[in-house]
């Protein structure tokens, strides 16, 4: 026989975006395989099912076509928790503590990549956030799963109480929003520890970690760095304006909060406008919600939460960068500034982009789903489309109406939404800089 020649194998170049999709889409695929198994459902379930259930999960988002509870056993159910805790940590965390257990080092190469996956400036903080992500991951969960206990254990028995608090607070923490009940959180809705609980989870879990790190690290507001501070101001900005704004509006409607006490109106008006900022559960009936209301959820499931968080959404560096561009302008300020620093034009475009093509993929996908189903209502469609794109999981009752067709779009939707649209752009078109600069000219514009 003869003696085969050394070959040399070329490694795999992936792009950072690539890589990232590519990882997500295993977790997807491996995901569909073990919840289609028999021993993860109940009830029988086709290949799409398994595959909206699997990536609404990895990008957990929290939209569901059958009940988890009792179409799922209770490894299924656990499949579903991986997933939601693999897709909220990110893949790019896993990979780089997944070379670190291999090297002491991470290349070049590949500190670049997760550079850029994690957002990044320094690659010296890459190994340093990774970690962090994990630990302060498994910290909140377990502070949350103890909270969550007082309140489960007493009502479903020590063992299964446990479980219950485990899973919900994975599913809140990561912002997934995937509930154990048929009417996610409704029987809930005059529960304090659990519905104040679960609402702390997706809030800290919306921050971002490196909001977390960096507010762990100052300890005192004056040493917290300018994003921190607009993430931590914003975030209670939106929150309580959104809180008065919904028990305002919804507080003569008897199919929501006309018919609570007080006390539950404001706790139910609280979770009603948190959650939306990508977490998905909800304590009143979304459907029954005013068109006023709805258009308010709509707006928050697009700003989403913080950046290198578990929410997704344009982020909400984004959206008070746009508010602060937007202010610069009409003032005929030279700078747009936050803080007393200057926030760079790079960052100014990038928010545009991030917005535009956010904007471009919800009204081409709500299109879409106008041509696939005529009959249902406009409203509940474009809530659909905001909510899978978003990854927030609320629904008006929809999704599990929707054809196999319009459920692919979704499934599209999620995926697209968890990489976030300007890893999407960077998929579609490669960046490249040009080294030739061009006359300046005048376009009308208003």
């Amino acid at each position: 026989m003869k003696k085969l020649k050394n070959v040399t194998l070329k490694p795999i170049n992936l792009s950072p975006p690539s890589l990232l999709a590519v990882g997500f889409l295993s977790f997807i695929i491996i995901g569909t395989i073990l919840l289609k198994l028999p021993i993860s459902h109940k009830i029988e379930i086709n290949w799409l099912e398994a595959l909206f259930t699997a990536t609404s999960a990895v990008t957990v988002t929290g939209l569901s076509i059958i009940d988890t509870g009792s179409a799922y056993t209770v490894f299924g159910q656990f499949v579903i928790m991986g997933l939601i805790q693999l897709g909220g940590l990110g893949f790019m965390t896993f990979a780089i503590l997944a070379a670190l257990s291999l090297s002491s080092k991470i290349g070049l190469k590949q500190q670049i990549m997760a550079q850029d996956s994690l957002d990044q400036t320094s690659l010296s903080k890459v190994t340093f956030v990774a970690k962090g992500v994990v630990l302060y991951s498994l910290i909140f969960e377990l502070i949350g799963a103890g909270i969550l206990s007082f309140a489960f254990i007493p009502e479903f028995g020590l063992v299964k109480g446990l479980y219950y608090s485990v899973f919900f607070s994975i599913s809140a923490f990561n912002n997934a929003g995937f509930s154990l009940f048929s009417d996610s959180l409704m029987s809930f809705q005059n529960n304090y520890l659990i519905c104040l609980g679960i609402s702390f989870l997706y809030i800290i879990g919306g921050l971002g970690f490196i909001v977390l790190m960096d507010i762990k690290k100052a300890r005192k507001w004056k040493k917290l760095t300018a994003n921190s501070k607009l993430v931590i101001v914003a975030t209670i900005l939106i929150n309580l304006i959104a809180f008065i704004l919904i028990w305002f509006i919804e507080s003569n409607n008897s199919l929501t909060l006309a018919s609570m006490q007080p006390k539950d109106q404001l706790l139910n008006a609280w979770f009603q406008a948190t959650t939306p900022r990508t977490a998905g559960f909800n304590t009143l009936d979304t459907a029954s919600l005013h068109d006023s209301t709805t258009l308010i959820i709509m707006i928050l499931m697009t700003i989403g939460g913080g950046s290198l968080s578990t929410a997704s959404g344009i982020k909400v560096g984004t959206f008070v960068i746009l508010i602060l561009s937007v202010v610069a302008f009409l003032r005929r300020n030279d700078e747009v500034t936050v803080f007393h620093y200057a926030i760079s034009h790079e960052n100014i475009y990038k928010a545009l982009a991030v917005s535009l093509i956010t904007g471009l993929i919800i009204i081409f996908s709500f299109f879409i789903l106008l041509l696939l189903e005529p009959k249902l209502n406009f409203i509940d469609l474009m809530f659909e489309v905001i909510s899978a794109l978003c990854t927030v999981g609320l629904s008006r009752n929809t999704t599990g109406s929707l054809h196999d067709g319009s459920l692919f779009v979704l499934i599209v939707l999620m995926f697209a939404g968890r990489l976030g649209p300007l890893t999407i752009a960077y998929l579609i078109a490669t960046p490249k800089k040009s080294r030739i600069k061009h006359a300046n000219t005048h376009i009308q514009i208003g």
